[in-house]
């Protein structure tokens, strides 16, 4: 559109955003913004193409435009995010929730009917997994912890939005501020490594880096996470962890030297090593 003044229809911003922004979801990303920003559907837009923005509207959507072709990630420009089946509020703060995690809740599902279980999620940022989990396990008692205290706060605000109740959300470093033993615990941990190239592309360069990276080539969280649970899981207790597509061999060595049994790798709907769960013997 050579001039920003002008009139500009929901079809003609949808096509303005597909040719502008530099990815494979770029119609999609421009679909949301549009939702977002008019507080309606992904129907509407669909069934009013011809219907103009305000000025005020044009003016927010172009603002909009120019920071996702700037690499901003969507999520952050509306600050939501749909995850299984609820809509998250995301910030810097924390990751933002992806499809590819919902196979470490669909694995800890399949483990445990509805009943009085204990369950806890390390490192649990927007709440994402613990959240989905309680959402679907509702006699599931499910502890939830952040060792930033802002991502705790947002996954409190994340709870209170979906209307979750059966979720204690804490403050600390993975097992450390939980409380009792446990018959499952899931955790989604930093597992990418330092020099990783993929960690100055996409979405991940807007994300903390603390919450992406861990030493030892990525290992370092899990391996602390596998010791500590010894301790806070039930004889016969599952621990459940997504890692990277090339790390399953080692975190699998990795479970064996710390005790554990039953070790199982899990992939995701496109096919790559994505979730490693083990049991703890006691």
């Amino acid at each position: 559109m050579s001039d920003p003044s002008s009139p500009l229809s929901i079809e003609a911003a949808l096509g303005l955003g597909a040719s502008r922004i530099d990815s494979d979801t770029a119609r999609l990303d421009t679909e949301l913004l549009l939702c977002h920003l008019l507080d309606k559907p992904r129907s509407y837009l669909f069934t009013w193409p011809d219907k103009e923005l305000t000025v005020a509207q044009r003016d927010e959507f172009l603002v909009l435009l120019e920071r996702r072709v700037a690499g901003e990630p969507v999520a952050h420009l509306t600050g939501l995010r749909d995850f299984w089946t609820l809509t998250l509020e995301v910030s810097p703060d924390t990751l933002i929730p992806r499809g590819d995690t919902e196979t470490l809740v669909e694995a800890a599902l399949v483990l445990l009917p509805d009943g009085a279980f204990r369950v806890a999620d390390l490192g649990t940022g927007t709440g994402a997994i613990a959240l989905a989990l309680a959402s679907e396990r509702p006699h599931w008692q499910v502890q939830a912890c952040d060792r930033v205290e802002a991502a705790a706060e947002l996954a409190r605000r994340n709870q209170t939005r979906n209307a979750v109740p059966n979720v204690e959300i804490l403050t600390g470093s993975w097992c450390e501020p939980l409380h009792g033993e446990f018959d499952m615990i899931v955790s989604n941990p930093p597992y990418i490594e330092a020099d990783d190239p993929h960690l100055s592309q996409g979405d991940v360069r807007y994300e903390p880096l603390s919450a992406l990276v861990a030493a030892e080539s990525g290992l370092a969280d899990i391996r602390l996470i596998a010791d500590q649970c010894r301790t806070r899981l039930k004889s016969g207790g599952w621990l459940l962890l997504e890692h990277g597509y090339n790390q399953a061999e080692a975190v699998e060595r990795l479970l064996v030297a710390s005790g554990y049994d039953k070790i199982e790798l899990i992939r995701d709907l496109a096919g790559q090593p994505r979730v490693t769960k083990a049991r703890w013997p006691g």
